[in-house]
């Protein structure tokens, strides 16, 4: 009988804490590490190694996950000589699932190979439900081998799709935030203009679904606006992190994307504001204070 796979797992928050879940409960051996111990500990719940020293989570490992909140952070933990693709064993692979800029990602791949490592970036879109209900859409970039390799870990937490080269997974989820970060401010403005209007915001939302106004964020967000529920399932200041990036990206390539530069700057007006640790869906506030109404 063949022993089960290895797995160290960096950064076991909101969204790691079920994505590691998956893969201990899916029979591989998970060793978590956490910068805040406890939230790694539920993990030994279910039968998961929480180790306490970093390089510790790499230890005979066969792959590493690292789930960490940004860039900097991953490279960080990853990078130079204590880092852990230093540590980590040649023939292993390394599976960063982060939101990073493109160019962290590519860089991230060449330290990896240099010391005969796979590299796979795999940053992830459906939130904290996708991650309990193991739904994620997972944009992967690396080599074909790579993604092969890395492919019976991803499909246990979402559905991944191979896009490309190392960075691709990153442009990707660049593309997704774009599109998420304009979806929740437009659903925002039609739930206000519609209060405003006269009409019950709820009622609307109901009868626009199931027609060509109808999404994902007009089902789960439009609810949250209504409700006033903004406990944060993707908090305001990571959109914030990945309109930005995806702003800074477009200008390397001669690209000026307006609808995108206007979220970027709402977003930001929202944490300026104070409500960075709201989840996203709470832009509904910031644009009621743009238009000097009680948020």
């Amino acid at each position: 009988m063949t022993a089960p796979l290895t797995i160290g797992f960096v950064g076991t928050g909101i969204m790691g804490y079920p994505m590691a879940r998956h893969l201990v409960q899916a029979g591989y051996h998970v060793q978590a590490w956490n910068r805040t111990r406890q939230k790694a500990q539920r993990l030994g719940e279910f039968g998961a190694s929480v180790v306490t020293e970093t390089r510790d989570v790499v230890r005979n490992a066969d792959a590493l996950v690292c789930m960490l909140s940004s860039g900097p952070s991953c490279d960080e933990i990853l990078l130079g000589e204590h880092g852990l693709i230093a540590a980590m064993q040649p023939g292993s692979l390394l599976i960063v699932m982060s939101s990073i800029p493109v160019e962290t990602a590519r860089n991230q791949a060449q330290q990896a190979a240099a010391r005969g490592i796979a590299y796979v970036d795999a940053p992830v879109s459906g939130g904290e439900k996708g991650a309990i209900e193991a739904t994620l859409a997972i944009m992967a970039g690396g080599t074909a081998e790579a993604y092969e390799q890395a492919r019976p870990l991803l499909e246990k937490m979402g559905r991944p799709t191979h896009v490309g080269p190392a960075g691709s997974g990153e442009l990707a989820k660049l593309v997704n935030q774009m599109m998420v970060a304009n979806n929740i401010a437009s659903v925002a403005e039609a739930m206000l203009l519609a209060e405003c209007g006269g009409a019950d915001p709820a009622k609307v939302r109901e009868a626009l679904l199931g027609g060509f106004a109808d999404s994902t964020i007009l089902r789960q967000h439009a609810l949250r606006m209504i409700s006033g529920d903004f406990v944060p399932g993707g908090p305001a200041r990571y959109q914030v992190k990945d309109t930005s990036t995806a702003i800074h990206f477009a200008r390397s390539v001669g690209l000026d994307l307006p609808m995108l530069n206007k979220a970027d700057q709402l977003f930001s007006d929202m944490l300026e504001s104070g409500d960075g640790d709201l989840d996203h869906s709470g832009i509904i506030r910031e644009l009621r204070r743009h238009n000097h109404l009680p948020a």
